[in-house]
């Protein structure tokens, strides 16, 4: 058995683990669900992460951004039996959670993998690293993770459907949008010739993955509206935002920026909108 079947093996046992950790938790906690569903959230975050420091590798973390959702949706549409249209939350989410764990599962290698980002942190943070891990790397997504799931765990009562509609069609489009994505860059992979990628969607594009993703979470929220959910379900969607914006294309484009010929390609191509620019050289 090589190491990808052993680590794609071990982190399947992890996550039936979180899976049938939260269900138990959902069940038998007495508060109200979102109270159940957060505090589940953090213990399984919690052992997610006892499980990355015994393997060695932050990145055993990766899946759960994609996982949980998916294990959370699941459970509120079985418990409502998908009444008042929550059948297209859970479309949704499902076909979102899938594509992500999918692009995961095709670009681990092994258990020695870990994520650039995280070698970036631990290199700066040194000694303060586990205390970088644990609170950065694992439980400040779990926190924006839980705070973008408030619309669907919040929804109740009947919602204006068209609302809904027109909302569930703009999650399908960013999802779609993040797939093309993935299998445009998985190509450019295969045969890379050129030091950027300039094909497809990201010719125009240099982070589709990310507008993809932005637009899928705001999607989710007026799907939320559409239940008359209250106003502060925005927080989750700003602040996955604001972490797309200010934390994960800068410290990209600067990880880009060591190839010879980024400055005329960042001036090229925008940094999410998948429109045409005037080429300068």
């Amino acid at each position: 058995m090589n190491q990808r079947t052993i680590g794609y093996l071990l982190n399947l046992i992890v996550y039936l683990i979180v899976t049938i950790l939260s269900i138990i938790l959902f069940i038998y906690l007495s508060y109200e669900l979102w109270l159940n569903i957060l505090i589940a959230d953090v213990i399984s975050t919690i052992f997610v992460f006892i499980c990355s420091l015994i393997f060695k590798t932050s990145s055993m973390y990766d899946a759960y951004w994609s996982v949980y959702p998916m294990i959370v949706v699941t459970y509120i549409a079985i418990m409502n039996k998908f009444s008042n249209y929550y059948i297209f939350f859970f479309i949704s989410i499902m076909f979102w959670g899938i594509r992500l764990t999918a692009n995961c599962m095709y670009t681990f290698t092994s258990l020695k993998y870990e994520d650039w980002r995280y070698r970036l942190l631990k290199e700066k943070t040194k000694i303060f690293y586990p205390i970088v891990n644990f609170l950065g790397i694992h439980l400040f997504p779990t926190v924006v993770v839980y705070l973008c799931m408030l619309p669907f765990i919040l929804n109740k009562g009947n919602p204006n459907v068209i609302l809904l509609v027109i909302s569930f069609i703009l999650s399908i489009v960013a999802i779609t949008l993040e797939l093309v994505a993935d299998i445009q860059m998985q190509n450019y992979r295969k045969n890379k010739n050129t030091p950027f990628i300039r094909n497809g969607i990201w010719k125009y594009s240099r982070h589709p993955n990310y507008l993809g993703e932005i637009l899928f979470w705001w999607a989710i929220f007026l799907m939320g509206i559409s239940y008359h959910n209250k106003i502060l379900t925005i927080i989750g969607t700003v602040a996955n935002t604001l972490l797309f914006l200010f934390i994960s294309i800068p410290l990209a484009d600067k990880r880009q920026s060591r190839k010879t010929g980024f400055d005329v390609y960042k001036k090229n191509t925008w940094a999410l909108l998948p429109i045409y620019k005037k080429q300068v050289n």
